[in-house]
């Protein structure tokens, strides 16, 4: 039995382009349904949604069957609270994992120790899903080479220290969070303000600078493309939330529309 290799952590090491997709629903039944479209990855996200360890697993399940690959995101990862979140997520089946809110190299490297079995880390041991319950007796030896790591860089304080992230041994991937970069920067819910994009830009060029795969979320297109084209790499173009808020919403609208258009009807 072998260990699944992390296509997307191979990928994005060769810097090829790799579209996701994230996930906010808490809904295995809905990871699925999007795992079908062929997204590069999913990302299972357990910050801002009401994800937990019994979900994430669950979520795992339903995606792997598909090529998609999963990355979940932990709530925070910061100090033993973090170390230990990580691993639960591993111990499940996660190879990837990205954490929010990092802002020095320090912490960065603290988080490359929580992904790795000694004597590289101090991730615990024990028998989890990650190895088959323990019938994959090569998982202890092979899990290293296959985690990914990918960290946020989201506030003033980590685009000071940007360079030093990056270049943590052990950081496959720096990811920008434009929503709380934006508020960081004093233009709070406006991400598309000039000067927040010309951090971004900056950033990317940074990132790929040290070598690292430069990664970020929005649901608009065209500012999707833009980031490719700027040297993103691995780039999430939409949201399970925000797809059905808007969709629904157009919908409705649309029937809203023909009805009051139609004259009225007749009384008996």
């Amino acid at each position: 039995m072998q260990t699944p290799v992390n296509t997307f952590k191979h990928a994005i090491k060769k810097m090829q382009p790799q579209i996701g997709f994230w996930l906010c629903l808490a809904s295995p039944s809905g990871a699925e349904l999007c795992a079908g479209a062929g997204y590069d990855w999913l990302l299972i996200d357990g910050e801002h949604s009401p994800n937990d360890v019994p979900t994430l697993l669950a979520t795992l399940q339903a995606v792997a069957p598909y090529p998609s690959h999963a990355i979940a995101r932990v709530p925070m990862g910061h100090g033993h609270v973090g170390q230990a979140l990580i691993k639960q997520y591993m111990d499940v089946g996660a190879q990837t994992i990205l954490v929010p809110m990092v802002e020095t190299a320090e912490q960065a490297a603290t988080l490359v120790q929580s992904m790795l079995y000694p004597p590289h880390g101090v991730r615990g041991v024990g028998g989890a899903r990650a190895s088959s319950w323990g019938r994959n007796p090569n998982y202890l030896h092979e899990a290293n080479d296959q985690a990914c790591l990918l960290v946020q860089v989201e506030t003033a304080l980590a685009l000071k220290n940007l360079d030093a992230i990056a270049a943590t041994e052990g950081v496959d991937g720096v990811f920008i969070g434009p929503s709380d970069l934006s508020a960081s920067l004093g233009h709070i819910g406006n991400p598309g303000h000039p000067d927040v994009q010309a951090a971004i830009a900056d950033a990317i060029v940074r990132i790929r600078k040290a070598g690292k795969a430069p990664g970020i979320l929005t649901p608009d297109e065209a500012l999707a493309k833009k980031y490719l084209e700027l040297g993103a790499v691995f780039v999430s173009v939409g949201i399970d939330t925000n797809l059905l808020v808007r969709h629904t919403t157009s919908l409705l609208s649309r029937f809203k529309d023909t009805v009051a258009t139609l004259p009225p009807s007749k009384t008996y």
